[in-house]
């Protein structure tokens, strides 16, 4: 059985409760942070998500942790009416509600504390869901997947946006190196908490990707699901509907 990648080995605390904390301790340099180790890239791939979100033309949009905003005040380029962010993380949710509040998007936007295994929303109330790089976080990866598609109507889009690991030469060791050794380098030098860098350098490398996430996302109930590598494959995108 495949250990389970917690952010502190040497806590005795569940992994949702221990992501829960890690985030609220890193919050205040989570961006900047973000925008270093990925030399901005991200700016890009969440862009794809919008474009495939837009094309659909949704009215109430649901961003599962979402952090601090960036993908959920991306969504608001779209024709989308209404858009929830969620995130166990108070300290990333303050950050992204005053991030909301400065470009007068809370008329559109609402940042919410809560739980992506137990959703607070009825069934079939999403047009779209999306998740940029969360989904390795999940405790229970099944049964947060199941939660999001009941929340999704029926004909709804959910795009995933998840770190992936490149597959071919020299791009897979340049990955391995750079994870192994600047990301957790980055985070000891310009963050509080080093344990939480090293968690997400390791996570990057052993969640489900590809072809084996989308097998993972046809067996909870999704269909027409396929996967968009980004960035020769240090990224991917995943689309699927219900």
């Amino acid at each position: 059985m495949k250990q389970e990648v917690k952010p502190y080995k040497d806590s005795q605390l569940g992994k949702k409760t221990q992501v829960k904390q890690m985030f609220d301790n890193i919050s205040d340099n989570y961006d900047y942070l973000n925008r270093m180790m990925t030399f901005g890239t991200d700016i890009g791939w969440r862009k794809n998500v919008v474009k495939l979100v837009g094309e659909i033309q949704p009215k109430k949009v649901l961003d599962i942790a979402t952090g601090t905003g960036d993908l959920a005040i991306m969504l608001a380029e779209t024709q989308a009416e209404k858009i929830v962010g969620l995130d166990l993380s108070e300290g990333m949710l303050a950050v992204g509600r005053k991030k909301v509040e400065e470009l007068k998007l809370s008329h559109k936007i609402e940042m919410i504390q809560g739980d992506s295994e137990n959703l607070p929303f009825e069934n079939d109330t999403f047009d779209a869901i999306t998740v940029a790089f969360g989904v390795r976080n999940f405790e229970n990866l099944e049964k947060g997947l199941g939660e999001i598609l009941r929340v999704l109507k029926p004909g709804g889009i959910f795009v995933i946006l998840e770190s992936s690991v490149p597959t071919k030469f020299p791009f897979k060791q340049g990955y391995n190196l750079y994870t192994k050794s600047i990301v957790p380098l980055m985070g000891k030098l310009f963050s509080k908490d080093q344990e939480a860098y090293e968690y997400l350098s390791e996570s990057m490398k052993k969640f489900p990707f590809g072809e084996k996430l989308n097998a993972i996302l046809r067996n909870v109930g999704f269909n027409n699901v396929q996967h968009l590598p980004q960035t020769m494959g240090v990224a991917t995108i995943y689309i699927s509907k219900k």
